[in-house]
């Protein structure tokens, strides 16, 4: 199998309407956060059944579709990668997590962080011990912080909320709306689970957080309680 295969398969199901209401949707005008990404306007189950085919398909081949500037590519290069993590234990889950690593310029947009992030990072880091989120909490780039908050939902949906309150406290102050976005939904992921755990952190720190954040993140609360947080009340 060959990456312009599956190209040329993506390519005869380009579709122009849905394409120009992606490219709005997804912000790609000058000094957007997506500037100049080219869609060809397909439906994310019509690549996602696209892409179970070439599941098969080498890192070579892998790299030639996440290095696109078509972001249905790059999607396809995404969903495989995260089929073969799933089927993967730790020796080849490393080789994934470090091809993900090195090629991370290319996962840049919130749709390639949000299928992957937890599925390769958050999986490989909860067998393997690493400081790499707290780098890229710290990053001047915009996607490798969503990834690095991202990543903690395996470890959510594992049990452990540490890592991902952590990673919160790095963002609190971050400027972008995408990331308060990322934090205020891993945070209501908690809540979901345990209710003083969410709870507990926001008395902390709810004053300090952008106002987006801490509405994703309270979305759920019993709305009397709700309003206490959004009014300063608590």
């Amino acid at each position: 199998m060959k990456a312009i295969e599956l190209k040329n398969e993506l390519a005869a199901n380009k579709n122009i309407t849905q394409a120009e209401i992606l490219q709005r949707f997804f912000k790609t005008g000058k000094d957007e956060y997506s500037e100049n990404d080219i869609f060809l306007g397909i439906k994310v189950p019509v690549t996602r059944s696209i892409s179970a085919k070439y599941t098969d398909l080498d890192f070579v081949e892998i790299k030639k579709l996440l290095h696109s500037k078509i972001h249905e590519e790059r999607l396809a290069a995404i969903l495989i990668l995260v089929a073969k993590s799933k089927k993967s234990a730790n020796e080849s889950l490393a080789i994934i997590y470090t091809f993900y690593l090195q090629n991370i310029q290319w996962i840049n947009n919130w749709d390639l962080v949000d299928l992957s992030a937890e599925h390769i990072i958050g999986k490989y880091l909860w067998f393997n011990k690493s400081s790499v989120l707290y780098q890229l909490a710290k990053s001047e780039n915009l996607w490798e912080r969503r990834i690095s908050i991202i990543s903690t939902f395996y470890f959510i949906k594992c049990g452990d909320f540490q890592p991902t309150l952590e990673i919160a406290k790095i963002l609190l102050n971050d400027e972008h709306d995408l990331i308060h976005k990322a934090v205020g939904w891993m945070l209501r992921e908690i809540g979901k689970r345990d209710f003083d755990y969410e709870n507990n952190f926001l008395k902390l720190n709810y004053k300090k957080m952008p106002r987006t954040m801490l509405r994703y993140a309270i979305e759920k609360f019993p709305e009397s309680l709700r309003q206490d947080y959004l009014k300063n009340k608590i």
